[in-house]
């Protein structure tokens, strides 16, 4: 099995600040933004939190540096590899330059070229494979064994867990009274980590989530009441097709993550809303959280709602509302 930077097991709230202060070298503090015209569509006041502008366009970054940093220099000597289709290959080749190390980054065939193109860019040593799990990991191990490079899983990792839950800290300091906070569900490594900060700082405050319909694992999950592991996603929203790790499912179950399942149409509606009343490019990924709160306004009518905004990697040429 390939050797992991560290176990899946969630992190603490004090391994979110030591995140945060290993990080401000490196990340980028991203700026709220607000909209008068959105907050009057969805009848609540909407304080997005722009991840679309961090370092490599997407909030990978932090948990990619955050993991990177946590390296000794015994450990960095031989790099860091992992296998991603987009950011995160693209965050941690970025994080890898910071400290002078090799990056090692296995995508897919088939993944969005434009991400692909950003993942070279970043500096990272691409590796190509088939078009499965089972794939990508094979090799991310063959690579391990080949140079010793140290595994950085996009989201079972507690360094990277931690990294992602800065941006709900960030967050949660650049506003206050905030009743409730909403970002995309992957993997979960970015929702459980929020999770956890936002609950330390405020146990009262209220957590969503927002997944596509054709990759609802997360809410099916949690009304079972066990992982749903056979569902095959199909949505446009390639950043979120990853099914949700057991441990990040623990904390979405204990934290009382309510996640609302949104289709690919909801989410590139509320992405040219977010294009033309922000003036912001989001991944249709990232829109999932708009279209979460107008699919369902009641839940957050008169709520001060923070609302995460992941990534920005969006191919110009390939806008979704142009497809067919």
């Amino acid at each position: 099995m390939t050797k992991a930077l560290a176990t899946d097991a969630l992190p603490s709230y004090a391994q979110i600040l030591d995140a945060a202060a290993r990080i401000a070298p490196h990340a980028r503090v991203t700026p709220v933004m607000r909209s008068a015209a959105l907050d009057a569509l969805c009848g609540a006041e909407l304080h997005f939190k722009c991840e679309n502008l961090q370092r490599g366009g997407a909030f990978k970054f932090r948990g990619a540096s955050n993991a990177v940093w946590s390296l000794t220099d015994a450990q960095a000597a031989a790099g860091v590899v992992t296998h991603s289709s987009g950011n995160h290959g693209t965050a941690l080749a970025l994080a890898a330059v910071t400290r002078g190390i090799p990056a090692h980054v296995v995508v897919p065939h088939g993944a969005v070229q434009a991400k692909v193109d950003a993942i070279e860019r970043a500096g990272a040593i691409l590796h190509r494979c088939a078009p499965t799990q089972a794939a990508r990991e094979a090799m991310a191990d063959d690579i391990q064994q080949a140079t010793g490079a140290v595994l950085v899983h996009p989201y079972a990792n507690t360094q990277v867990m931690a990294g992602q839950g800065t941006a709900a800290l960030e967050l949660l300091q650049q506003v206050s009274g905030l009743d409730a906070l909403i970002t995309p569900v992957g993997g979960g490594g970015l929702a459980s980590a929020t999770a956890i900060a936002a609950h330390a700082i405020d146990p009262s405050i209220a957590l969503f989530g927002a997944e596509p319909l054709g990759a609802d694992d997360a809410q099916r999950s949690l009304a079972q009441g066990q992982r749903v592991t056979t569902l095959v996603p199909d949505t446009l929203c390639d950043g979120l097709r990853a099914l949700i790790g057991e441990t990040n499912l623990d904390a979405l179950r204990t934290h009382h993550v309510d996640v609302i399942a949104v289709s690919d149409e909801e989410s590139i509606a509320a992405m040219q809303l977010l294009w033309s009343e922000l003036k912001l490019v989001v991944e249709v990924s990232s829109a999932t959280v708009l279209a979460a709160i107008l699919k369902q306004p009641a839940r957050f009518a008169g709520r001060r709602v923070g609302v995460v905004l992941t990534g920005g990697n969006v191919d110009l040429q390939s806008l979704p509302w142009n497809a067919g």
